[in-house]
């Protein structure tokens, strides 16, 4: 199973969205900004900002915060200059990560990512360093038990899904970003619902990490989750889900 993966179902589990609904709210605010300013304020033709705006309503964000994050990303309303940007970087045991953040203060944002990494054992690299190692695809996860695997799989790789995998504990769906919103319409037309829903990097290869290290990798992508400027930050490492689940807190 994905470290991919793994990371998203303990984190799941645990309901770390929840427990740190006020963040949540931060980040998908800055999201929806950003995704309104680039593909404009229509959902029905701007994915991105109907995936933001999907989000925000799961964690029961109110209608206006959404509609005045859409009105700022289109310029309706005025709000801070952010910045959509992508740093690259190695983690203990050279686990290679991608880190994506919405800033109004680069220089600032740089400089606490960078001693993010440092502090935990880890080092910022220059862009293009890690992300040729990684693929953007539509992710969607769905455990196991709210589906057959031969079903799940046939009506996916109709819908257009370019892979398919049965792990552990989830069924992992994987499709070019332009099939995305098919393949996943597909899914939820047959009562599906995914535990997991996004157009993500997916690392081409895996690094095994254990023990100490694999606490250390844990740390460092907790850290990285829980500062405001960042969205989402991706990694290639392997680590097995009971180690990962003692290692989150």
């Amino acid at each position: 199973m994905s470290g991919h993966s793994k990371w998203h179902s303990i984190k799941h589990k645990k309901g770390a969205i929840d427990a740190k609904r006020g963040r949540a709210f931060t980040k998908l605010i800055k999201e929806i900004t950003i995704a309104a300013r680039i593909g404009g304020g229509d959902p029905e033709g701007n994915p991105r900002l109907r995936k933001a705006i999907s989000d925000a309503k799961e964690v029961n964000m109110p209608a206006d915060n959404i509609k005045r994050a859409v009105m700022k990303g289109t310029g309706e309303l005025e709000g801070g200059q952010l910045e959509e940007l992508q740093y690259e970087g190695y983690g203990p045991s050279g686990v290679a990560m991608i880190v994506t953040v919405v800033t109004d203060n680069r220089n600032r944002t740089v400089s606490e990512i960078r001693h993010v990494f440092s502090k935990n054992g880890g080092n910022m690299g220059e862009a293009g360093s890690v992300s040729w190692m990684f693929h953007k695809k539509g992710y969607i996860a769905i455990e196991k038990s709210k589906g057959d695997e031969e079903t799940l799989m046939n009506l996916a790789i109709d819908a257009g899904a370019d892979d398919f995998s049965s792990e552990e504990s989830t069924y992992e769906i994987y499709t070019a970003p332009e099939a995305f919103d098919k393949v996943l319409s597909a899914v939820k037309a047959k009562g599906l619902e995914p535990q997991t829903v996004e157009v993500s990097m997916i690392p081409q290869n895996y690094v095994k990490v254990e023990g100490k290290a694999a606490q250390q990798v844990v740390k460092l992508m907790e850290a990285l989750d829980e500062h405001d400027d960042v969205q989402h930050v991706y990694a290639n490492f392997d680590i097995e889900e009971s180690e990962l689940a003692e290692a989150v807190s």
